[in-house]
């Protein structure tokens, strides 16, 4: 499963911890309440984005731009976040982030014009790199495997809060005769502070340092040996994969259900709830059964079940457009479908940050470049496919999306399984 280290490859460090206790708890809890700032930080502000740009005195077209930058700047400096963790240390990286996403909250309230304003929220957006290439990193390693799987299913489930609770909070302040859009900045920023905070007192020191700082050409290098690693690039290719129908959805569903099927709004808010009620039971069966299985297992309960999923959402496609059946069908489809992947993403995590011997911040950030450029072409094909062919493009689009990932994780999945049963077996004591 491992490619030949690096150069640079750091020696592997036993997990600090074994098992999830109050001494540890305030770690991932800290980390989690960071994450769910940095994902309110783009969903809250978006039903303030029209007001936002009418006092700026700027065209609404900048309003898309706004969670356009958002996003970037969380893809675009990745690649230097985690080699700068494997330098430094993932804890002094993490709170450096932390601190630099909090001040952004409070700066963006001075911006002068729309520019100033648009660029503050490409410097918010550097926030998401930090989940992704260090904290995520950081629950990795200082837990033991099955743990960490836990812990990040756990995660999943708060951060799944932001995007269904956001946009009603936003709107809410907004409402409220005190309420203003540089309120929704100023509450985002509190939460960040606390989470920094929280952080600077809970988060242990998981990284074992470079002694001496890479060049750009072994960082480089780095990046090359992760990238000529197969079982990587497999895995790294399937966890888009896995999540592309629901995040197609959650870009499409107001075309499908409000425009094309004339459903009222709170008619589409309902409709979230199997889908979302799906991801959330499946992170907590994955939680659940983690010490039980062997690692990667759930992953094949789960293929299945997308087949399933997927058989529902193009039968869907043949029901008459708005039916009751038809509607039946695509959410228990998709309920199906999220299902499988709750009990999929943190083991893939897991096993791709694993897959390599370079540095894990390097891998991490590989990793991370990869799933977001992935879901934004996946997501932007998803997007054609609709327009072009309806909700029968999109139940295809869907079915062919998961039949590749479990092209691509069946091979190395069996890797994966068959070496962790050999390290339990061999684990075991003798009678």
């Amino acid at each position: 499963m491992s490619a030949t280290a690096t150069p640079s490859a750091l020696p592997a460090r036993p997990p600090l911890y074994t098992q999830l206790d109050r001494s540890i708890i305030w770690f991932p809890l800290m980390l989690v309440l960071f994450e769910f700032s940095v994902y309110i930080g783009n969903d809250m502000i978006q039903p303030a984005m029209l007001t936002i740009t009418q006092e700026y005195g700027a065209d609404s077209a900048w309003v898309p731009t706004s969670m356009t930058l958002y996003l970037l700047g969380g893809a675009v400096l990745a690649w230097c976040v985690g080699p700068m963790s494997d330098r430094w240390g993932r804890r002094p990286v993490m709170l450096g982030g932390a601190l630099l996403y909090a001040l952004a909250n409070f700066a963006i309230l001075l911006a002068p014009t729309i520019e100033a304003f648009m660029a503050m929220r490409f410097v918010q957006g550097i926030a998401l790199c930090f989940i992704s290439a260090v904290g995520y990193v950081s629950i990795q390693e200082a837990f033991e495997e099955k743990t960490a799987i836990k812990v990040m299913a756990l995660m999943a489930n708060v951060a799944m809060v932001a995007p269904l609770l956001a946009p009603l909070l936003g709107a809410g302040i907004l409402s409220h005769p005190l309420g203003s859009w540089q309120l929704i900045f100023v509450l985002i920023g509190a939460i960040a502070l606390i989470s920094l905070l929280g952080l600077t007192r809970a988060m242990p020191e998981t990284a074992v340092r470079l002694e001496k700082a890479d060049t750009l050409g072994q960082i480089g290098r780095s990046y090359l040996a992760v990238l000529r690693n197969r079982p990587f690039l497999l895995l790294a290719l399937a966890t888009p994969l896995s999540g592309l129908p629901l995040l197609t959805w959650i870009a499409l569903s107001p075309l499908m259900l409000i425009r094309d099927m004339s459903l009222p709004t709170w008619a589409y808010g309902l409709a979230q709830v199997p889908v979302f009620a799906g991801l959330i039971l499946g992170n907590i069966t994955l939680a659940r059964v983690t010490d039980r299985v062997v690692v990667g297992r759930t992953i094949q309960w789960a293929m299945p079940l997308m087949a399933v999923g997927a058989a529902l959402l193009l039968a869907c496609s043949l029901a008459g457009l708005g039916c009751p059946l038809q509607i039946s069908l695509l959410l228990g489809g998709m309920a199906v479908i999220c299902f499988a992947e709750g009990l999929t993403f943190a083991v893939l995590y897991r096993l791709s940050l694993m897959a390599s011997d370079a540095p894990k911040g390097v891998v991490a950030a590989a990793l991370s470049m990869g799933v977001a450029v992935l879901y934004a072409l996946g997501i932007e094909g998803g997007k054609l496919t609709y327009v072009a062919f309806g909700l029968p493009g999109f139940a295809v689009f869907s079915a062919l999306g998961l039949l590749a990932f479990a092209f691509c994780v069946k091979g190395v999945l069996r890797e994966a399984i068959a070496a962790r049963s050999l390290d339990k077996a061999s684990a075991a004591p003798m009678h």
